[in-house]
């Protein structure tokens, strides 16, 4: 496979199933602008390997809203700076590393819309970790020192104005009105997404959605 091909769903799985297959732990990451399909496509991925593979999602470092009041950031909850990228970088380390029986990763529970500590068991006996997130990546803060520790980064792409109506209705679905969840797609998603969007020639391969 050509080093940052276009390739679909299909491919996409094959070639996880190839990482999975290699001898040790292989990290595999799954990113692109808000709504894209990521967290789709790395579900997929460990629901086609089973056993095989773990989903280990960046939304886990989400700082807490308590601490993102204290910052003034609550307004921009989902920009870089609100996340804990030096923990991230540090618990894809000892995923990398696989000298501990289990890993015990946190989640984002989005009914809460808060991270959930220990939620995520990844036993040592896994060979492919899946993590996908916004910024795996930017370069700044502790996302390159992550970054380096990943086999692959996948880069998922779908059509606009299909991206932009999943990512209002998940907002709707998750509390905010049609005006507010509008509102904020405009004022916090899409400037993220621009830069997101920026990183594109940096992945390994382009996974086309849809």
């Amino acid at each position: 496979m050509v080093l940052g091909a276009v390739i679909d769903t299909g491919a996409a799985i094959e070639r996880a199933r190839i990482l999975a297959s290699r001898p040790g732990r292989s990290i595999l990451g799954v990113t692109g602008v808000p709504g894209s399909g990521k967290s789709t496509l790395a579900a997929s991925v460990c629901a086609e390997l089973g056993s095989d593979a773990a989903l280990v999602p960046m939304d886990g470092f989400h700082l807490a809203d308590t601490v993102l009041r204290t910052l003034g950031l609550r307004n921009r909850k989902g920009a870089p700076e609100t996340f804990d990228s030096w923990g991230y970088a540090a618990l894809i380390g000892r995923l990398r590393g696989n000298s501990d029986p289990v890993v015990y990763a946190p989640s984002f529970e989005r009914g809460l819309e808060q991270p959930i500590a220990g939620a995520i068991a990844v036993p040592a006996g896994v060979p492919l970790v899946v993590t996908e997130g916004n910024y795996l990546l930017l370069d700044a803060a502790g996302w390159p020192a992550a970054r380096a520790l990943l086999d692959e980064v996948w880069y998922c792409e779908c059509d606009t104005a299909v991206r932009l109506d999943r990512l209002t209705q998940r907002h709707i679905r998750f509390g905010k009105s049609p005006t507010k969840a509008a509102d904020w797609v405009r004022a916090v998603d899409e400037p993220n997404a621009a830069l997101i969007c920026a990183t594109r020639g940096y992945a390994d391969h382009i996974v086309r959605i849809g």
